[in-house]
């Protein structure tokens, strides 16, 4: 059974958080692009096996969790140590999908006192860093989302509301059949983060697309990163990169895997981060 309690930071902003309970090693999950933290239940039975607690929370702007306009992807880091503080952890390792991926790498980067290990998972590389092939083999709906976020938030918001539903985000055959059996968990996700609006989406657009704060260079935590061989809406080209620049990265590509399916690798993820705790 998964706790959701309130965490309230010292600016004042509140972080809806989960805790899934027990004394065992923790999981701080990082969700994706627009999702809420609600830790994946598709991996709840792997995670039980393996004895492993996960722990989250609503980035800002998703759900309860108060907006932070301008955050960028390193600024996770003070929020996950102020949860992780409240629930009494202090070690923990962290896993996340598209776009909490990153965020994921950001706690492996700036938390080293707390972070044990890290596993992304269909993630982005660093728009800063990869400019000259970032949008290379993306989809043009998802390419032509973020080129929006370039334009600043009055262009994303612009993008968005001028959307019909018909884009081309990337998702192959394999990924939408997911989405309607062992991965359907996506379909309340998305919609419980969109509840109270755009904001949280907007503002991770904006991070994704803006400097993270932080070197990749500059983990020195093991990180396991996976990725689809097909992906069009997050080429494998940026787990690539990422690979060649995290020391001692372990890269995993599935062939014939895309976005979502991915994430039927989580368990294997799970294995690789009880191994490392």
């Amino acid at each position: 059974m998964v706790t959701e309690f309130g965490v309230e930071l010292p600016d004042g902003r509140l972080l809806h958080a989960y805790d899934s309970g027990g004394d065992g090693p923790v999981v701080y999950w990082h969700h994706g692009t627009p999702n809420i933290g609600e830790p994946p239940v598709p991996l709840f039975e792997t995670a039980e096996r393996l004895g492993l607690r996960w722990l989250s929370h609503n980035r800002p702007g998703y759900g309860a969790s108060t907006p932070s306009p301008g955050r960028g992807i390193g600024s996770v880091a003070a929020d996950v140590a102020a949860v992780a503080e409240a629930a009494g952890v202090e070690r923990f390792v962290v896993m996340g999908h598209s776009s909490g991926a990153a965020h994921a790498l950001a706690c492996a980067a700036l938390l080293p006192q707390r972070v044990v290990a890290a596993a992304g998972i269909s993630g982005l590389a660093p728009y800063e860093r990869f400019t000259d092939r970032w949008f290379d083999g993306m989809a043009d709906g998802a390419a032509g989302s973020l080129r929006a976020a370039l334009d600043g938030r009055e262009a994303k918001a612009a993008h968005l509301a001028a959307a019909t539903g018909e884009e081309d985000i990337g998702f192959l055959p394999v990924d939408w059949e997911a989405l309607r059996t062992d991965w359907a968990w996506f379909d309340d996700i998305v919609p419980a983060a969109l509840l109270t609006g755009p904001g949280g989406l907007i503002d991770d657009d904006l991070a994704n697309v803006g400097p993270w704060g932080f070197e990749p260079e500059a983990i020195d935590r093991p990180v396991l990163l996976i990725h689809g061989g097909g992906d069009r809406m997050v080429p494998a080209a940026h787990s690539a990169w990422l690979a060649e620049h995290v020391k001692g990265a372990e890269l995993r590509l599935i062939p014939e895997t895309g976005h979502i399916t991915a994430m039927r690798q989580g368990a294997a993820a799970l294995e690789w981060l009880a191994g490392n705790l």
